[in-house]
């Protein structure tokens, strides 16, 4: 069926009047049927047949499968229909990003799951209220992804310090704080009385700065606070800071917590720090991280609206 001189070369690019069949075959493949494709784009099935034939003689490659009743993509005509479709929807959203302002389509943000539950979360009303049109999708997770092939245009951390070659801002600084229930405090004496912890259950973040930190939150606070080791006090580990906060909530012990990711629970009473003076200072950050230093206008609005929400936050505590 296909001869030398009609075969498309590697050389060759794609001209007009091809893009206009690709069109046709991109109707005729979506539904399956040239009548279908026919209806949609005004035009006989004959014609529609006929566009396609010469399609495929030009291009050299066989597109469908053709029987008397219906027609199937071949291997090749699958492969092409699924990059044009790929490629119309990057051109569909260019249009609208041009027309919006660069504001609408989907953003994808990657964050530590307990920053994302419990503070994130909490505020994205907030984003989609001011950019509606941005279709924003969060996936969780504890390892450092990479971004190329993940379709990641941004990650939330927190490290010790900032990942090399990326880009990075630092968002905020971290304090912890051990929380608990009212009812749980007052049943162990633990206002004010730190050395109390012995006879209760010690929860906390088991990933909170390395795969296998263990108790080491509780460990440090203990170091600064100039209190016996900890080794010895029971305790429950989880992969999240935030499932030791609810395991908190839900009189299991008492947790350590991280205060920008409790605040409003601390404020409204549903935990209560029983320990004064006792916070002790993060070495981990919470860092945004994107693949390079551009960003598109989608990208810059969120890390914009996310630096305000962070301010806001500053700005309350100072007034509190």
């Amino acid at each position: 069926m296909y001869t030398r001189d009609n075969i498309f070369t590697r050389n060759e690019r794609i001209n007009s009047f091809q893009l206009s069949k690709l069109h046709t075959f991109e109707v005729a493949a979506r539904h399956s049927s040239f009548s279908l494709a026919a209806e949609e784009l005004s035009m006989t099935p004959s014609a529609i047949s006929h566009r396609i034939n010469k399609l495929e003689l030009e291009l050299g490659i066989a597109l469908f499968h053709r029987t008397h009743r219906k027609i199937t993509l071949t291997e090749e005509g699958e492969r092409i229909y699924q990059s044009l479709t790929r490629s119309l929807n990057e051109i569909n959203q260019e249009i609208l990003d041009v027309k919006s302002g660069d504001i609408s389509g989907s953003l994808t943000i990657y964050s530590r799951p307990s920053f994302a539950q419990c503070w994130l979360v909490p505020r994205l009303y907030e984003f989609n209220q001011r950019y509606p049109f941005i279709e924003l999708k969060l996936l969780t997770g504890n390892e450092n992804i990479k971004f190329q092939g993940y379709g990641i245009d941004a990650a939330i951390y927190f490290d010790e310090g900032q990942p090399d070659n990326v880009w990075s801002q630092e968002i905020m600084s971290e304090t912890n704080i051990p929380v608990c229930t009212a009812e749980y405090a007052e049943q162990h004496s633990l206002f004010n009385k730190p050395e109390n912890l012995i006879n209760t259950t010690l929860l906390h973040d088991n990933q909170a700065w390395d795969y296998d930190s263990h108790h080491d939150e509780w460990a440090v606070w203990a170091r600064a606070n100039q209190l016996p080791p900890i080794d010895h006090i029971s305790s429950i580990a989880f992969d999240r800071s935030d499932l030791a906060v609810i395991a908190a909530m839900n009189h299991a012990g008492i947790a350590m917590g991280r205060y920008n990711l409790n605040k409003k629970r601390l404020d409204s009473g549903e935990l209560v720090a029983p320990f004064q003076n006792t916070e002790v200072t993060c070495q981990q950050k919470y860092y945004l991280v994107t693949p390079n230093k551009k960003h598109s206008r989608k990208l810059a609005l969120f890390i914009e609206w996310l630096m305000e929400a962070v301010d806001t936050d500053k700005k309350n505590c100072a007034e509190n």
